[in-house]
């Protein structure tokens, strides 16, 4: 007789798409190519608003931040099966909002390319669902242990001031692209360009949690 019997044991290793390890390794480099492209893209795009009128650099400037963009929903679409089982109504909005973060980077530069103007803040609209994105990002890795406490937790604060600080420079209280105003966007520098790319390319994802993504309950036959 045939019968159906409710299991969640580990799915055998050969039938798993992709490796958490893989998957780590690639958000990792992303992580690290999404932040050197939008560097080198925001200097570029600064240089013309200080005085160089020579487009090319603002062209190379506005495809490397669409580039960074596309590194950033690279990121969160990634990331979120590794998320989902952790909280999976949580997890969806991470890859929104970084969608909707690529998404206001590339209307600014192609405002810019138009109109040979920048958005007037536009670094602070774009903050605004890296930081929301950001938080919920690094609350999933601090409360599933993913990675190491420490940097979820580094992520945290990083993401958290930068959320604050977009209100605070839109009041003209501070201004986060010079002097006290660099601090906020820190801790949030350290945690995409060198703690957690670091961690994810040698260590991967805490494979305790990682190798959970992804697997739910399922049937299986008997005889």
């Amino acid at each position: 007789m045939t019968t159906l019997t409710n299991t969640s044991g580990a799915i055998p290793t050969e039938l798993k798409p992709v490796s958490s390890t893989t998957t780590a390794t690639i958000v990792g480099v992303l992580f690290v190519v999404q932040m050197v492209t939008a560097m080198v893209g925001t200097s570029l795009i600064r240089a013309f608003v200080d005085g160089n009128k020579d487009r090319a650099p603002l062209t190379l400037g506005v495809l490397l931040m669409m580039g960074a963009g596309l590194a950033v929903v690279g990121i969160g679409l990634l990331t979120y099966p590794v998320l989902r089982d952790v909280n999976p109504r949580l997890a969806m909005w991470y890859p929104i909002l970084r969608i909707t973060e690529c998404l206001v980077s590339a209307a600014c530069g192609v405002y810019l390319l138009a109109h040979s103007q920048v958005v007037s803040n536009h670094m602070l609209w774009v903050y605004v669902p890296t930081g929301v994105g950001g938080i919920i990002f690094t609350y999933l890795l601090f409360v599933s242990r993913l990675v190491p406490r420490p940097i979820a937790l580094l992520g945290f604060v990083g993401y958290v001031s930068l959320t604050i600080g977009v209100p605070l420079d839109l009041l003209g209280l501070l201004d986060m692209s010079h002097g006290a105003g660099l601090l906020l966007v820190v801790p949030g520098g350290l945690f995409e360009l060198v703690f957690l790319p670091v961690w994810l390319i040698t260590k991967g994802f805490s494979a305790a949690h990682a190798d959970q993504a992804g697997h739910s309950p399922r049937l299986t036959m008997h005889t």
